[in-house]
């Protein structure tokens, strides 16, 4: 580890705190529907929308209206992707001539990209055409990370209203955080990637010669656009195999930089935004130490196992940290922090081949998801992932004082802690039973490259991805089998929307309530002993679910190498 590793990790920190309350600010408008300067250019373009769908913007819905028009809305995206996979070889935008994705293939794709996850079990350059990458994939960017946010209004006015059966309407909050958010945050970010050297091109392919007087063929597309929404919108699924390793994704430091801060910096505002939705911008703050003590343990222990390296190499005599899988123009610094990044938000993008990693190393990417990715979160959905555990912890405390468990002024009973509960089960109950069922099935185990606790590991890794909506991947695993895609389709799936459905319900039961004002025997939910609290009840919960799954795959994985063993 050294001095400017740290430096950048520092001041990666500093600089998303600085801008939480800016992002928080401008979030907070869009969730109240005030008016913003935006609004002079983009204003009309709303009210048309609106007429043209026969929307009411002021017309307020029920939890259960709301999750009905958003589960609606999704299943039809979901078809209409799956249709232009399946249909790619003859739609034109297909300079390189590219045929129809297979069912299975095209099934977990538009899964995929609906759920926010991108999980791609393809090679974007040589499957998808440009048409497929912008009209299939592109518009699921936006709408799956507008869903998210969303999503998180809905649940900041269940704890915000009182005594109300509504939590807003689906239509509009799309609407406006697509409008006012994430179309003029791509359209700068898009500019600045062009500048920075990344294509933005309809062509297909371009013929050059190479320095040593070689031919060869690049494939190009309109790759600027959807890097911004990739990484603002957490999406993750890159134009190329290689992600954010790839040049014409992430040629410099400088965008390797921005791509980090760009993953985090709705997740940060979002904390604020709740704060100030239920009036007391203490408990956004107290969200947000909650989360950045989580990341930076992570960063810490990422970053000093890939800077110790791998000791079977250390006693062949290659001294040095382990830059297997990882770019020269990075580092072991930035790509230990972009994992790290990239796990603690539902994004998936990758600068580093994460199966490189060392065993400890690539635990904590992969022990990030399992948390549900509350650690920071993806937009919107990190927010409420994190408000569930928040519920769970105020009941534990609410035990511990022999009170009925209140959280920003509202009573936590047994409705919303059993909701709670469900959705939190989601995850280990998802990826334990698909992860251990193909390690017994024949289909499941033709797909991982190594054998021993890594192969397992690249199991695990691949559930734990598709349940927790992140994408990313230990690529060893050969995941384009009719096995995998369509097992992982439903993986994603039910870790999406099995969640979201229970947390609405929470939002609905909340809002109907009355406001409990604090009292002396209250629990405090904003100082250093709710932070640790909300911490180690995150810890226990994870841990005292994965711990076996991750001693049988990361932690016998270094144990072995410890010994010299490798698989």
């Amino acid at each position: 580890m050294t001095f400017a590793g740290w430096a950048l990790i520092l001041g990666f920190v500093a600089i998303l705190i600085a801008l939480t309350k800016p992002v928080g600010l401008w979030l907070f408008a869009l969730y109240e529907g005030r008016r913003t300067p935006l609004h002079i250019v983009l204003g009309p373009v709303e009210r048309s929308f609106y007429r043209l769908s026969g929307i009411d913007p002021q017309a307020e819905q029920s939890w259960r209206r709301y999750a009905l028009h958003m589960l609606l809305f999704n299943a039809m995206l979901m078809a209409f992707t799956y249709a232009v996979l399946r249909l790619q070889g003859v739609l034109p935008g297909n300079p390189q001539g590219l045929p129809g994705l297979s069912p299975h293939l095209a099934f977990n794709t538009a899964i995929s990209f609906t759920t926010n996850t991108n999980w791609q079990s393809y090679g974007g350059e040589s499957t998808m055409s440009n048409l497929s990458q912008m009209l299939g994939l592109t518009i699921h960017n936006f709408l799956s990370a507008a869903t998210g946010i969303a999503l998180a209004f809905a649940l900041f006015r269940g704890f915000a209203r009182r005594q109300a059966q509504t939590i807003g309407n689906f239509w509009a909050d799309m609407t406006r955080v697509t409008l006012y958010l994430l179309l003029p945050l791509c359209v700068a970010y898009t500019l600045f990637l062009i500048a920075s050297g990344v294509p933005q091109t309809m062509a297909g392919v371009v013929d050059v010669t190479t320095l040593e007087g070689a031919k060869q063929s690049l494939l190009l597309g309109p790759v600027a656009s959807q890097e911004a929404i990739k990484m603002i919108g957490t999406n993750g699924g890159g134009f190329f195999n290689a992600n954010s390793a790839h040049p014409f994704e992430n040629p410099t430091a400088l965008t390797n930089l921005v791509q980090m801060l760009s993953i985090f910096l709705i997740g940060f505002g979002l904390t604020w935004t709740f704060g100030k939705a239920v009036g007391n911008t203490r408990q956004g703050w107290a969200i947000l130490a909650a989360m950045t003590v989580l990341f930076l343990a992570g960063v810490t222990v990422t970053y000093w196992q890939e800077a110790a390296g791998n000791p079977i190499l250390h006693a062949l005599g290659t001294a040095g940290g382990n830059m297997e899988g990882k770019e020269v123009r990075f580092g072991i610094a930035a790509s230990a922090l972009f994992s790290v990044v990239t796990t603690a938000a539902s994004c998936g993008a990758v600068n580093a081949m994460h199966d490189s990693f060392t065993a400890l190393g690539g635990m904590i990417p992969l022990f990030n998801m399992q948390l549900g990715e509350v650690v920071i979160g993806g937009v919107g959905a990190g927010i409420y992932g994190f408000l569930l555990f928040a519920i769970l912890t105020v009941f534990v405390a609410g035990l511990m004082v022999g009170r009925t468990p209140e959280y920003v002024g509202k009573k936590i009973e047994s409705r919303e802690v059993k909701l709670a509960v469900l959705a939190i089960a989601v995850l280990p109950l998802m990826i334990l039973g698909f992860a251990s069922l193909s390690s017994v099935l024949e289909q499941g185990l033709a797909g991982p490259l190594n054998k021993g606790p890594h192969g397992f590991s690249e199991i695990l890794y691949a559930f734990t991805s598709a349940v927790a909506n992140n994408g990313s991947a230990f690529a060893g695993l050969t995941a384009n089998t009719p096995y995998y895609n369509w097992l992982l389709g439903v993986a994603m799936w039910v870790g999406r929307f099995f969640i979201i459905v229970p947390m609405l319900a929470i939002a609905g039961s909340l809002a109907a309530k009355r406001y409990t004002p604090e009292s002396a025997g209250s629990f405090p939910t904003t100082g250093a002993l709710w932070v640790g609290l909300l911490v180690g009840i995150i810890l226990i919960v994870g841990g005292l679910t994965f711990l076996p799954s991750l001693a049988l795959g990361p932690i016998a994985d270094h144990l072995a190498m410890i010994r010299g063993q490798s698989f």
